[in-house]
């Protein structure tokens, strides 16, 4: 005897709405939104603040210029074939 019968269901919201009220359930229906709407700006907002955290990384450490690092690397090169 499970709630898989409509009757069943119909019965349980009859109760609730005679507990509760509508205008109870209404402003429990909104808060409700409200705190899912919060919840996916948070989330969202810990994704941007990562983006920004590795944005800001790429930029305080750019990479060598081309010129450099071959010059760098032909140095190591010749100082590995002198030993």
């Amino acid at each position: 005897m499970g709630l898989d019968s409509i009757w069943h269901w119909a019965i349980l919201l009859v109760i609730i709405l005679l507990v509760f009220g509508t205008g109870k359930l209404t402003r429990v229906g909104s808060d409700l939104g409200n705190a899912v709407r919060g919840f996916k700006k948070a989330m969202q907002g810990d994704e941007d603040e990562e983006k920004r955290k590795a944005q800001e990384t790429l930029k305080a450490d750019p990479p060598p210029a081309a010129g450099s690092s071959t010059q760098a690397n032909q140095s190591q090169r010749d100082s590995s074939e002198s030993k």
